[in-house]
């Protein structure tokens, strides 16, 4: 194919960052389903943490495997295969029909989100000019969190077309969320087809001649041949160099570097953002709102986020990395200590429309077994009054509870158990014991609105501090020798702890309890901000080379 190029630099970027935004899409979109998936497949806690987070495991391994591919077959040839896979992993998800089916769909999503990660930015970087780098390469960001909000956006107008009754039966608005994204990953597949080689990949590969053609068309007649010049001896300096391994990163002139970024790293993930961005309709619903209000919410939280990534990326080169951090993070601490505040507040009372409506659903779904037996009906001797329609058993279980008042979560579901185990009827009790979730939450009584707030000030905080800080100063704060090989190792680390959060959320929401997880998440978001005061320095305005002078110091 010619390698001719047919648009602008800023063009070709935006398209190439289309694999940041179908990432971004393809890590949010599970935040609508996971109701549905959990009821439809019968998930354990562990098993829909699994199926939320597999994503993230085969992304690490994508992106610990990636780079040598994109230097092999090209970065356009690698994005190409990305758009595949989110296309075939959307549509296979959306007919998946068993769990197994489904932790296979999520896994190949997961490798084309790996992918798209690390290779978007790399060919924007080689193909930009050196004077719009910075701004083309942060299209890729830009559009990781438009991603999400995209997604969020879709869940709801899905919801909205294909409502689903509270406590009844799933119908498939599930399967369209997953399956919408096709659209865009086939979008992008065709629009590859107007982006050139990166012309540093052309140069590895000795096809001198078009990767002078690219970088022509990117720089200018003038500054092409000089820009090849530069490509040429940084390739040969790489060949003649020894490669930095990860023993390299333990010698004690890297241990401030390492602490720094691991900690980054490290704090990113354990304050809790994948498990509200990938949850999030999860903790509106058990905050009291519907379904389709849930999904409503969640597009203010991608709207919040996309704001305030804007607002961080003008910012970070004025206000500097480190009151980034600060005001963030303690506005993180804040807002997650106010939310799990809001649940310890919380109470449950079985009564209720929204209640009775969670008993109705269930009573439809229960077997016929154990319906209540009816009498045979009999020629009537004279008229009388028609005869009420007897009450199912397990309604009168679980209203005769009363009015009464329980402090948390785990007081009210005993109480459901023991009233519940007194029908003596196995499928009604194994029915129960699915739907205690939805139960728990037809009886909550909560203060939504502070929780809705708490959320939206969390985003914000993250948008302006660890989420583009972290990336940042992963650029900046390595010696250029060893940067390539600690940046993997602690992208691997925020990648390993990143899929721990999302594996364990919803367990740890069944054994504790929402108030003791986000005051989890909000006491290591308060040791961020210690971090971030005490530990990281400040790299605004310094050179690369003054920054491995300062931090790393003269080799010995």
């Amino acid at each position: 194919m010619s390698q001719k190029p047919r648009g602008s630099t800023a063009l070709i970027a935006a398209v190439v960052a289309l694999g940041g935004f179908l990432m971004g899409f393809d890590s949010a979109v599970i935040s609508g389903v996971t109701g549905p998936v959990r009821r439809v497949f019968k998930l354990s806690p562990g098993e829909l943490g699994t199926v939320v987070a597999c994503l993230t495991l085969s992304a690490t391994l994508a992106m610990a495997l990636v780079g040598p591919i994109a230097d092999r077959y090209g970065r356009k040839r690698v994005l190409a295969i990305t758009a595949l896979m989110f296309s075939v992993s959307a549509v296979w998800s959306a007919l998946a029909t068993t769990y197994a089916s489904l932790i296979a769909a999520r896994l190949l999503g997961g490798f084309g989100v790996g992918g798209a990660l690390i290779v978007a930015p790399m060919y924007i970087a080689e193909v930009a000019p050196a004077a719009k780098r910075g701004r083309l390469v942060s299209f890729n960001q830009l559009n990781i969190v438009l991603g999400f909000s995209a997604a969020f956006f879709s869940n709801y107008f899905i919801e909205k077309g294909m409502p689903q009754a509270e406590g009844g039966p799933v119908n498939d608005a599930w399967r369209w969320m997953l399956a919408v994204e096709a659209v865009p990953a086939i979008i992008y597949f065709l629009s590859l087809w107007i982006v050139p080689n990166s012309p540093r990949w052309l140069a590895m590969k000795g096809r001198r001649d078009e990767a002078r053609s690219v970088l022509k068309w990117a720089n200018g007649e003038e500054d092409a041949d000089v820009a090849l010049a530069e490509i040429e001896a940084n390739l040969r300096s790489d060949g003649q160099e020894k490669k930095a391994g990860f023993k390299d990163l333990l010698h004690p002139r890297m241990r401030f570097v390492m602490i720094v970024g691991l900690g980054l790293g490290f704090f990113q993930q354990i304050t809790g953002i994948n498990a509200i961005f990938y949850y999030s309709t999860t903790i509106f619903e058990m905050a009291g709102s519907g379904r389709e209000a849930s999904l409503e919410q969640a597009i203010y939280v991608g709207l919040v986020n996309v704001a305030f990534t804007v607002l961080a990326m003008w910012l970070i080169d004025r206000a500097g990395r480190k009151p980034l951090l600060f005001a963030g993070t303690a506005l993180m601490a804040a807002a997650l200590l106010s939310t799990g505040y809001a649940f310890q507040q919380a109470t449950f009372v079985p009564e209720g429309e929204r209640y009775e409506k969670v008993i109705a659903g269930l009573i439809k779904d229960l077997p016929e077994a154990s319906e209540p037996e009816q009498a045979e009906p009999t020629e009537p001797t004279e008229p009388r009054e028609q005869a009420e329609e007897p009450v199912h058993p397990l309604q009168v279980a679980l209203t005769e509870l009363g009015s009464d008042v329980y402090e948390d979560q785990f007081a009210f579901l005993d109480a459901v158990t023991a009233s519940v185990a007194a029908t003596g009827d196995a499928p009604t009790i194994e029915a129960v014991a699915d739907k205690a979730q939805d139960l728990a939450k037809g009886a909550l009584r909560i203060n939504g609105q502070m929780v809705l707030l708490a959320i939206m000030a969390y985003i914000a905080g993250f948008a302006i501090s660890l989420g583009p800080v972290m990336w940042a100063m992963f650029s900046e704060i390595f010696p250029a020798r060893t940067r390539g090989v600690a940046i993997s190792a602690a992208g691997f680390f925020n990648s390993g702890i990143s899929f721990l959060v999302q594996k364990l959320f919803p367990v740890g929401l069944a054994a504790a309890g929402p108030d003791k997880v986000f005051y989890f998440f909000g006491t290591f978001a308060v040791l961020a901000l210690l971090f971030s005061i005490f530990v990281v320095p400040e790299t605004k305005g310094k050179s690369l080379e003054e920054l491995e002078a300062e931090l790393i110091g003269p080799a010995s």
